[in-house]
Formats: C-alpha cells, sequence, structure tokens
C-alpha cells in the first residue's frame, strides 16, 4: 500500500492534525462479518474491551473515550446510525483476566466485531509476556469460533511506556498473533508515534499527565484513523456504502 494520508475530514477536524499513513493505520485484514451486516442493512454491534485505555482512564467523560468516539465516527463514515460501540474496558486489568471474561462481557452482546486492546499493563508492570500472548491466542481463538470478526489494539506511544525495554518485544509479539491468526491489528503505537515524528504533534497533545493514559484529543484522533481503518476493511467486502469521505484516502490502572 502508498503511504498516502489517512485524514479526518477537516469539517469535524479536532485540534490536532489526525493524520497517518495508510501502511501504519491500516488494520490489514478483512472484515467479513461487518461487511455483510453493512450490504444486508442491518444493525452494527461491535465489542472494545481490554483495560484502563479502553474503559477511559484520562478521558473528561464517558462520551469522550475512545469507543464512544468511535462510535460517532463509524456513524458518519459508514453513513448509518444504527451502530452501537460497547465499551467493555477494566481499569488495571492484564490479557489473561480480559481474557477470562470474553464469554460474559463480548460475545453475550452478540457483536459483529471485537476490538481487543491488549498488552498495556503486562508491559508496564514488566509482567510475563508468554502469560499475555498465550492469553490473546486463546480468546482469539474462541472469538474466530463464535464468527465474530477480531482486530486487536497494541500498545498506546506514551512516555511511560517508551521507557520500557520489553515494549517493542510486546508490540512484536501482537503482530505476530494478528498474522498468524490472521485477524485485524490497529497498530496505535505506530500510529501515535507517526502523530509525533512526522506531523509535529506534541506528546502532550496525545498523553495525559500521567505519561500513559491518552487524553480527551488522543482518544478521539485514535478513534477517528481506526474509524478510517475499519471502513477501509469493509471496503474489501462491500461496495455499497460509497466511496471513501474526505479530501484523502483514508501500570494502566
Amino acid at each position: 500500500m502508498i503511504a498516502a494520508p489517512l485524514a479526518a475530514r477537516a469539517a469535524d477536524a479536532p485540534s490536532v492534525q489526525c493524520q497517518a499513513p495508510r501502511a501504519v493505520a491500516g488494520l490489514s485484514a478483512p472484515l467479513p462479518r461487518l461487511s455483510e451486516r453493512i450490504a444486508s442493512g442491518a444493525p452494527l454491534r461491535i465489542v472494545a474491551i481490554g483495560s484502563s485505555s479502553t474503559a477511559g482512564a484520562g478521558a473528561s467523560g464517558p462520551d469522550k473515550t475512545y469507543p464512544a468516539r468511535l462510535a460517532d465516527h463509524l456513524r458518519a463514515r459508514l453513513r448509518t446510525s444504527d451502530i452501537a460501540v460497547l465499551n467493555r474496558g477494566v481499569n488495571g486489568e492484564t490479557d489473561d483476566q480480559t481474557e477470562r471474561r470474553l464469554d460474559a462481557d463480548a460475545l453475550a452482546s452478540r457483536p459483529d466485531l471485537v476490538i481487543w486492546q491488549v498488552g498495556a499493563n503486562t508491559v508496564l508492570r514488566d509482567g510475563n509476556q508468554d502469560v499475555s500472548e498465550r492469553a490473546v491466542r486463546r480468546g482469539v481463538e474462541r472469538l474466530r469460533a463464535a464468527g465474530v470478526d477480531i482486530v486487536l489494539m497494541d500498545l498506546q506511544y506514551a512516555p511511560r511506556m517508551i521507557e520500557k525495554d520489553r515494549a517493542p518485544e510486546m508490540l512484536g509479539r501482537i503482530a505476530g498473533i494478528a498474522a498468524t491468526e490472521r485477524v485485524g491489528l490497529f497498530h496505535r503505537f505506530a500510529v501515535m508515534r507517526s502523530l509525533v515524528q512526522s506531523q509535529g504533534v506534541a506528546v502532550t497533545d496525545l498523553i495525559g499527565p500521567d505519561g500513559v493514559h491518552q487524553n480527551d484529543r488522543g482518544y478521539d484522533c485514535v478513534a477517528r484513523l481506526l474509524a478510517i481503518g475499519i471502513e477501509d476493511a469493509v471496503r474489501v467486502h462491500d461496495t455499497s456504502i460509497g466511496p471513501p469521505q474526505g479530501g484523502r484516502p483514508g501500570s494502566e490502572n
């Protein structure tokens, strides 16, 4: 894929320059169930699950979390109001803990897509990455068996995360899971790093004073780019929703 920028629409752009190369922000996997639901005009249900950066630590309110903002951006991009994004984040959780509640907190809601934010607390606490990887692989297998689309979300680009020596290892493990299991991956770390290093966005425009959690702008920007990645993945299977919008293609405690 060429590195054309994914950009939010100018009319509702955030205060930070929210764009990233397609090669960085793309999900690298289609979303067939979501595509089928869109093509049939059915309502869409998405579950966002993970730890505190899913729950919304650092946001000024529930409507500023990434799942809430994602719902708004998807409604605009997919041209339907019948989209629910359920926030199933739990502060302080590790991947093995999240994996144990997938049935009750994700599959019980009968989602079309599950976005699973993984790895952060294991890195921040210098935890066992083997345990984390095994839990995520088990969870992905269970979600796939239920017939839902899956997108993994990796680490945030934040001062306290960057200083961890084993953060690159975890990023590699998450990418490896997505590749071998053939599920989507939203490269949150690379997207946020691109904003800082290539777009001139200050880290403090994206991350709050604790040095780890995103602020309102950070959550909104991640949600915008994730929405474009989802839209692009849907287009692999479905053309009924029209051309892309916009002038250019589009411890956590």
